[in-house]
């Protein structure tokens, strides 16, 4: 039986990955956008923040969720979160594209359920039609 959920979150630690990379903030927003977009993603929005001397903070904002990143140059390591809704993305298309694109030499990610429907329905006070990331109003 599968498990029906509105979402998927990926979380991913990033190692070893190129240092230069990691402290270019324009290049580290191309990235992650051009993450989303290979993805199949809707793109709304996207923030970043350049700190100093170095590391970037940033968030590419989906209309299927975010994508999120957190980076230490000096450590050659990142942290990024993949989290969609719906089923015309794929969040490991991103994973793989960022993997590639930081030079990452080990990865370590798991994928989490979110908005688990039984449980939605299980716990909700009040009657529920059919559950869906997108629902149609009346």
């Amino acid at each position: 039986m599968k498990l029906e959920t509105l979402g998927r979150h990926v979380l991913v630690e990033f190692y070893n990955c190129n240092e230069e990379i990691l402290k270019n903030p324009i290049l580290i927003k191309e990235c992650m956008n051009e993450a989303a977009k290979i993805a199949n993603a809707t793109i709304v929005e996207t923030v970043f923040h350049h700190f100093n001397p170095y590391g970037v903070s940033g968030v590419v904002i989906i209309s299927e969720s975010h994508l999120a990143i957190h980076t230490w140059p000096e450590y050659g390591y990142a942290a990024v979160d993949i989290f969609t809704c719906g089923n015309k993305i794929d969040p490991w298309i991103a994973f793989k594209f960022l993997e590639d694109i930081f030079k990452s030499v080990r990865s370590e990610s798991i994928e989490l359920p979110r908005g688990m429907v039984d449980k939605i329905r299980n716990y909700s006070k009040k009657e529920l039609g059919k559950i869906t990331f997108k629902p149609e109003f009346q």
